[in-house]
């Protein structure tokens, strides 16, 4: 017969501890509890637990102390802050600090109950989880993003998501729901920049029948389509600010109105955010909100660029190229030496998903098993070493190449922010349909 999970609760106040461990018990849980930083540091030492629950504020010191001897003596204990701040700095503080989560006091006993049940059934460490989606890499960049992305997946706490475009902020997303406490409930992805603004209240909250034209039937909208799971802002700086302002109010009340209904929905989402823009230079030149920014970013999660992780590219380039045999029904290709060393010099504006293309396009040109330096395809003006001499040299630089390059990273980075609708693509570039598919097919981009 398996142990009762045991629980270290830790607070000044009788009523508080009395409080936790009457719910907890309730939930056949063995609790301890101290009321002193050095009272929780002795029971640590001498039993082992499944949780820990304290005050922020102790007599002899404070959660900020104890969170880190827990994380130096038993790292993979969870831990869940008990305060009456409501501040996002103090939510971010302690999270920096190791802890899951803030719980606010007064205590939500519902509240400490789901949380409870739901850390119970997280297992540490767990990127390695056959299950989960991939986030391949082995360099030092990539093995910090996946101890962050520990700590912060069994959080409920609001993250945003840094970095460029095609590095793979959504598969991060994506990774840390599957690894939080909601990994069975959905994942909703959205494309902000991608919805049009005159739709984008309806998308977000829904609409009731007839309340404008066109709607023929009621529809939830994507807060409710996400009800108990992770709402998952792509692009997010695309908002236009009267968007911002609504969004903010729904996340403040947790709750939402349909367009044409008289009453509001509750709802209860976890959020992820993401832009390839830099959200506190969007934020200072006024064109977004800084009360939504804070909201969004409680916890920043940067996702390193290719190039900062050049070692990575091989292993992934070898598990692009299975992927492409499998699906093709193909032998594996391989790189050339001469290839694969182009590849890791190369600067990759557009990151893993530039790769993947290059790779896909290339096994398209190759004729053998071999893929070949020329099959690639690679804007020479680009490695790392020439980027100087063809900037600075302006005698030995091709025209022709570099304005079809501007022309690729241009058509790559309108394809991006509409997540590849290239009817929406051809839009924001001012560009005929069949003029936008004329110039996909030119740089290889279809």
């Amino acid at each position: 017969m398996n142990p009762l999970p045991r629980v270290l609760v830790v607070d000044e106040a009788t009523e508080i501890r009395a409080q936790v461990e009457i719910t907890l018990g309730r939930m056949r849980l063995h609790t301890q509890s101290a009321r002193t930083l050095s009272e929780a540091r002795a029971r640590l030492a001498k039993d082992s637990f499944d949780l820990c629950l304290t005050d922020l504020q102790l007599p002899d010191g404070n959660a900020l102390e104890l969170l880190r001897h827990i994380r130096r003596m038993h790292p993979e204990l969870p831990v869940a802050v008990l305060s009456s701040a409501s501040s996002t700095q103090a939510t971010a503080n302690v999270l920096k600090a190791g802890a899951c989560d803030l719980l606010r006091k007064p205590l939500d006993l519902d509240h400490l109950r789901a949380w409870v049940g739901n850390a119970l059934k997280q297992q540490p460490g767990t990127t390695g989880d056959s299950n989960a989606p991939p986030l391949l890499g082995s360099s030092p960049p990539m093995a910090r993003l996946r101890r962050d992305i520990d700590k912060l997946a069994p959080s409920l706490t609001a993250v945003y998501i840094s970095g460029e475009s095609g590095c793979g902020k959504e598969r991060v997303a994506r990774l840390i729901h599957h690894l939080g406490p909601r990994s069975r409930q959905p994942f909703v992805p959205v494309n902000c920049g991608a919805i049009p603004t005159e739709l984008m209240e309806s998308e977000f909250f829904g609409h009731c029948k007839g309340s404008f034209s066109g709607a023929t039937a009621d529809q939830s909208g994507l807060f409710l389509a996400a009800n108990g799971g992770t709402l998952f802002l792509d692009e997010v700086a695309d908002l236009p600010l009267t968007m911002q302002v609504k969004l903010l109010r729904a996340l403040q009340e947790k709750s939402v109105r349909p367009v044409g209904s008289p009453q509001e929905k509750a709802v209860d989402v976890r959020i992820l955010s993401a832009t390839h823009k830099d959200l506190k230079s969007e934020v200072k030149a006024g064109r977004f909100r800084q009360d939504l920014y804070y909201r969004l970013n409680v916890i920043e999660l940067h996702v390193p660029a290719l190039r900062e992780r050049r070692g990575d590219i091989q292993m992934l380039a070898q598990h692009r190229l299975q992927h492409l045999a499998r699906d093709n029904g193909r032998p594996v290709l391989q790189l050339r030496p001469e290839a694969l060393h182009a590849l890791e010099r190369y600067d990759f504006p557009g990151n893993v998903r530039e790769l993947e293309n290059l790779l896909e396009r290339a096994q398209t040109f190759c004729e053998g098993q071999w893929i070949e330096l020329a099959d690639l395809h690679l804007p020479p003006a680009e490695t790392v070493g020439n980027r100087a001499a063809s900037t600075s040299t302006s005698t030995s630089l091709d025209l022709t190449l570099h304005l079809q390059h501007v022309e690729r990273q241009l058509l790559l980075q309108a394809l991006e922010q509409t997540r590849w609708n290239r009817t929406a693509a051809a839009q924001r570039l001012s560009l005929s349909f069949r003029s936008m598919r004329y110039r996909m097919k030119k740089l290889g981009l279809d």
